[in-house]
């Protein structure tokens, strides 16, 4: 699920984000980063969670309840890692190299997710 979306989606957000902050300053890529993590993390997560629970045949009232079981510490671990790789991907690295950075990153974030996200 995650390879389908995510791609697309991410990239889409980078195009974004630098039509909104266009600079590549330290400041420019700590207005990203808190763009990114400030809205489009908690969102995605949102969505991802409760996708997955519904491709796995949870009810609407399982789903809702395993989404409040799993998300504040989804968001809590996403806060340890992405952050700083943000900082990074958005000061350094050139915006048609940024999805591939953080493909890179995200086969180790994706596989903590599908742990959480399967979890009873």
């Amino acid at each position: 699920i995650c390879h389908f979306c995510e791609g697309p989606v991410v990239g889409g957000w980078y195009k974004v984000l630098d039509r909104f902050i266009p600079g590549t300053t330290k400041v420019d890529a700590l207005k990203k980063m808190m763009l990114d993590q400030g809205g489009f993390a908690p969102c995605f997560l949102g969505c991802f969670l409760p996708l997955v629970g519904a491709l796995n045949g949870l009810s609407a009232k399982d789903n809702w309840a395993k989404l409040q079981r799993d998300y504040p510490d989804a968001l809590i671990t996403n806060y340890y890692l992405w952050p700083a790789v943000q900082l990074a991907n958005f000061y350094l690295v050139p915006l048609h190299y940024r999805l591939a950075v953080v493909q890179c990153v995200a086969v180790i974030w994706n596989s903590y997710l599908s742990w959480k996200a399967h979890r009873l």
